[in-house]
């Protein structure tokens, strides 16, 4: 019997109209390098306006900065000072007030009217009209709506007072003061919101509402059963952002009330404001930033996780 012969393997050509594998390594480096180019501004944007400031402010939480002042290091006393701080504590408190009642009334607003448009309309013109209260700059918004709930001048008391119902000056009551001003940022923040529900409802397959209309299904149990599990991501999204942008409400109340009626409008970006520019205390503000930084990183963290926001019922 004749000994086989072994026959060198010869390598598979590569396939017609594609270029050798140097080729292919050598352009993916050089599209690598292209993308980084690209990136550069983007993170040079990042490192000067983000990045630098973070770190500025964490060094300033640890001094005794006042504007008049080189800073000196204290250590953690800014920080021990806000433990002990009764106004920090009453910030957050109504802080925590304003977030509960402008994303309440913002999310239930926007689901509505995100509803409405994807099962009733789907006109430009309504979500242009829908769009324009957030177009407005924030103190725009916040001085017409100083002049509408004026006590003497503004239009809405004259229209409680032409209907038999007593009047109020709202931005000036304690009681009245903070769900005024979440009411303004509700109006101008809906139909923003709504959209980006609107938008996230439109990725729902229909064939999902025909069939269950098949069933019997009305359209409030669809938007139970259907529509609010397959949201969920978008939901979520939409939540995240609302709760950031509310503990960072600032110029409606620095137009309307700067705090007041003894302090229960003093928000926690107003009360840091006040610490830095009125007080000079810049190391004390810093300090406080930082714990705020801290306090929105874990509120989004726990909302996103009880959310489920990766997941979604949509396959």
């Amino acid at each position: 019997m004749r000994n086989a012969v072994a026959v060198p393997a010869v390598p598979a050509p590569d396939p017609p109209g594609e270029p050798e594998a140097p080729a292919r390594r050598r352009r993916a480096r050089d599209d690598r390098g292209i993308a980084w180019l690209f990136l550069v501004p983007v993170l040079t944007g990042f490192a000067v306006f983000y990045l630098y400031p973070t770190i500025r402010g964490v060094w300033y939480s640890v001094t005794d900065y006042s504007l008049l002042n080189t800073p000196s290091f204290v250590g953690a006393d800014n920080y021990a000072e806000l433990v002990s701080d009764a106004k920090f504590w009453g910030s957050l408190r109504v802080t925590a007030y304003y977030v509960v009642l402008n994303i309440g009334s913002q999310t239930l607003l926007a689901l509505g009217l995100a509803a409405l448009m994807h099962r009733l309309t789907r006109s430009v013109v309504v979500r242009a009209t829908l769009l324009l209260p957030w177009l407005v700059p924030n103190v725009t918004v916040a001085l017409l709506w100083m002049w509408l709930l004026d006590a003497n001048l503004g239009f809405v008391n004259h229209l409680l007072s032409a209907v038999g119902l007593p009047t109020t000056g709202f931005l000036r009551s304690p009681d009245f003061a903070m769900p005024s001003i979440a009411l303004i940022n509700t109006w101008a923040y809906t139909g923003y919101t709504a959209l980006l529900l609107y938008a996230g409802m439109l990725q729902i397959p229909q064939h999902l509402y025909e069939s269950a209309s098949l069933d019997g299904a009305g359209e409030l149990r669809m938007f139970r059963r259907i529509t609010l599990p397959l949201l969920r991501p978008i939901l979520a999204l939409v939540l995240v952002v609302s709760l950031i942008g509310s503990f960072q409400i600032f110029d409606t109340v620095a137009v309307t009330t700067k705090g007041d009626p003894v302090g229960a409008t003093r928000v926690i970006y107003y009360y840091i404001y006040q610490q830095a520019f009125t007080y000079f205390h810049m190391g004390y503000a810093a300090a406080a930033a930082m714990v705020l930084v801290v306090i929105l990183g874990v509120l989004t963290a726990v909302q996103m996780r009880l959310l489920r926001a990766s997941r979604s019922d949509l396959t």
